[in-house]
């Protein structure tokens, strides 16, 4: 099948799973209103007096920027996972690997526990303490191996990596355990929700996503390239070691634009680029933007399910996830592969 039409197809299945998470619920949308109100609204002219206004606020303030945000933050996931695993050539690799997650719910259990405000950053506070703890686990992984390793051999990466993950997880257990009646708030908070996302949070998320993707895209050929081995990129002139540093610095801000306001959603960073490669190939001037539209379709279609399985109660999204990426990952390690895992 043709590179085009898989694109094409791609597209295709990303633009029917937003009208899908979009028109059903608890209230059903037919197409031709949805796209009437749609319309009306971009084009700020009258809605029509047969569609009721419950109806309205329904689609447009409730159901599409959530729809949107969750199609952006496995967008940011799917894109980060496949920087991770070409960069570090593991295809278990992720920027939670990094202690992104961890370092961001500890970030949020601080707040919580210390009922701290702040009222210039309102409701802002929670994503904010979330990416800034998120991003500086990642600057503390990094600068440790830079002096432990100045070359940033991808196991000194790692190692650090699963060492920090561990000690951030132990202090916010630690946390959770001395502050037991914010337990249920942390613990929802790290199974991912995308319940009151509005669209300030789906314009913050595209001021990330649009130039953080690009900026990726950039670096195309030196991912190719990294992901045969660093000897051999280095061998056609590319600057590994800076290379890898400002990837990893854009995989982590992806990482953690997308946890700070959704919570901890994990396997979307892990699946999403294999299944990926399986049907584009690994040329990451492809792989990358298709990476993104799957991650940002299998994201939105696991909070629908998460919304309407056990309608009217709600699922986890982050369970979603883990129900399917479960599964895959035992067959990608144990089933999948005859020999050593490759990334390539």
């Amino acid at each position: 099948m043709r590179t085009t039409l898989k694109a094409g197809i791609t597209i295709g299945i990303s633009i029917g799973i937003l009208v899908a998470c979009i028109g059903i619920g608890s209230v059903s949308i037919p197409i031709p209103d949805m796209l009437t109100i749609i319309k009306a609204k971009i084009s700020m002219t009258t809605i029509p007096k047969n569609i009721s206004p419950s109806m309205v606020s329904i689609l447009w303030d409730i159901r599409m920027p959530r729809a949107l945000t969750a199609f952006i933050v496995g967008a940011l996931l799917s894109v980060s996972g496949v920087i991770m695993q070409s960069l570090l050539q593991n295809p278990l690799a992720s920027s939670y690997t990094l202690g992104v997650s961890s370092g961001a719910a500890l970030g949020v259990a601080l707040v919580v526990v210390c009922d701290i405000v702040i009222p210039v950053v309102g409701m802002f506070l929670l994503p904010a303490a979330g990416f800034v703890f998120g991003l500086g686990t990642v600057l503390l992984v990094i600068a440790f191996a830079k002096r432990l390793d100045a070359s940033l051999k991808n196991q000194t990466i790692i190692l650090l990596g699963m060492v920090f993950s561990l000690f951030v997880n132990a202090v916010l257990t630690l946390v959770s355990a001395m502050n037991a009646k914010h337990l249920q708030r942390l613990s929802l908070w790290q199974m991912g929700s995308f319940a009151g996302r509005r669209w300030m949070h789906v314009g913050i998320l595209l001021g990330v996503a649009i130039p953080g993707i690009v900026a990726v895209l950039w670096f195309h050929r030196e991912l190719d390239l990294m992901s045969f081995g660093e000897e051999q990129s280095q061998a056609v002139g590319v600057d590994t070691r800076k290379t890898k540093l400002r990837l990893l610095m854009w995989a982590s801000l992806l990482t953690g634009a997308a946890v700070c306001f959704t919570g901890i959603i994990g396997f979307v960073d892990l699946t999403m680029p294999h299944v990926t490669r399986k049907v584009f190939g690994a040329r990451h001037g492809l792989v990358i933007p298709m990476s993104a539209l799957l991650g940002g379709s299998f994201l939105a279609l696991a909070d629908l399910l998460s919304r309407t399985l056990l309608a009217p109660r709600e699922i986890p999204v982050g369970a979603v996830t883990a129900l399917v990426g479960a599964p895959f990952f035992l067959y990608l390690y144990f089933l999948g592969r005859k020999g050593k895992p490759s990334c390539r």
